[in-house]
């Protein structure tokens, strides 16, 4: 057995534990994780609410956390189809090629999304790459349309202290859930200037072999040349592309 560290951090400790424990047991309570890390119930509480707001646990309405999305997508990294990057890259040049405009690939981590690939648009004006970035999932399309497929309990263990007002459409939690209405309806989300000022972007799922959404495809655009009532354009081939993508992971 490898040795403790010689100095461990108690907290991060605590947090790691309690994650083990929670991905063992499948459901447990603020008593069963205090009693197993030796704590206070108190200490327990803010563990458990740490593991919350980073998407690795839900809280369900008998106050018994299980595992979170974010606990849920490592686990099943290891038995996830071929690499969403590699997988996915091909479509998006195709699709940056069809509409002349940036297009990005993100993941759902936490209340935020990651943009781990994209293409930019060929035109001096365009919208610059945010590889690497993580942003507000509730500010960008490809993150609305992501929150638009979790269950409440989720989305709202997701936003623990409410939704930040730094969007300019979305307040609150209610303003969120009827965006989220909207993006289901319609089978794609929009983002109109909600992550930076001058940009929109719409906004789709990628799925595996089960339907689940794994990964969001956009396509950004310079406001000034993309009016709000001319996004639903870009629906179509984004759709298309999608599912060209989603072919290719569960090829």
């Amino acid at each position: 057995m490898q040795n403790p560290p010689t100095y461990p951090l108690k907290a991060v400790e605590n947090a790691l534990v309690a994650l083990k424990f929670l991905q063992e047991r499948g459901e447990i309570r603020v008593a069963d994780v205090a009693d197993h890390l030796g704590v206070a119930r108190s200490t327990a509480h803010r563990v458990l609410a740490m593991l919350v707001f980073h998407g690795f646990a839900i809280q369900d309405a008998r106050r018994v956390y299980r595992p979170g999305p974010a606990l849920r997508s490592f686990h099943e990294a290891g038995m996830a189809p071929p690499d969403l990057v590699t997988a996915a890259h091909p479509h998006l040049r195709e699709l940056n090629r069809e509409v002349g405009e940036t297009v990005h690939l993100m993941v759902l981590q936490g209340n935020g999304v990651r943009f781990v690939d994209g293409v930019e648009g060929p035109q001096t004006l365009h919208v610059g790459s945010r590889i690497g970035m993580l942003l507000p999932a509730h500010a960008t399309s490809g993150g609305k349309a992501l929150l638009a497929e979790l269950p409440d309990e989720e989305l709202r263990a997701l936003y623990p202290r409410g939704v930040s007002t730094g969007a300019a459409a979305i307040g609150d939690l209610a303003a969120l859930r009827r965006e989220l209405d909207g993006v289901r309806r319609r089978g794609y989300a929009v983002n109109s200037e909600e992550s930076e000022r001058g940009v929109r972007a719409v906004g789709v799922c990628v799925r595996d072999a089960a339907g689940r959404a794994v990964a969001a495809a956009a396509v950004a655009v310079p406001g000034v040349r993309w009016p709000k009532r001319r996004l639903a354009e870009l629906a179509a081939p984004l759709l298309v592309s999608a599912a060209r993508i989603t072919t290719a992971l569960t090829a």
